[in-house]
């Protein structure tokens, strides 16, 4: 899925400035990164990615979450963006979709 969403946002002139397997990667890694826009899977190893998104938020409380959810995860898009997310993207990616959140995203203050 990373590497799907990787070529995805570069074929879109995005910068990918980072990636981690889990939540607590991408906590450690906001300092070194500092991106604009955080895609997060509601799903991940350790911590599933609504935890993971409120601990991101208390470290930085402006952070542009976009959570992607598959199919059928209707309350927990609608739990993640209660919890701050932006805005959420649907397994399977349709390219056209993904970059235009995103852009989106990255662009909110």
């Amino acid at each position: 899925m990373r590497r799907k969403l990787r070529t995805i946002l570069e074929q879109s002139d995005m910068e990918v400035v980072g990636e981690a397997e889990t939540g607590r990667g991408a906590i450690e890694m906001l300092d070194a990164c500092d991106p604009d826009v955080i895609t997060m899977d509601i799903t991940m190893p350790e911590a599933d990615g609504i935890t993971s998104l409120k601990a991101i938020r208390q470290v930085r409380p402006g952070a542009r979450v976009v959570m992607i959810s598959a199919i059928g995860q209707k309350e927990k898009v609608k739990d993640s963006i209660l919890a701050g997310a932006r805005d959420f993207i649907i397994k399977p990616f349709v390219p056209e979709r993904v970059a235009e959140v995103v852009s989106r995203v990255a662009r909110m203050q």
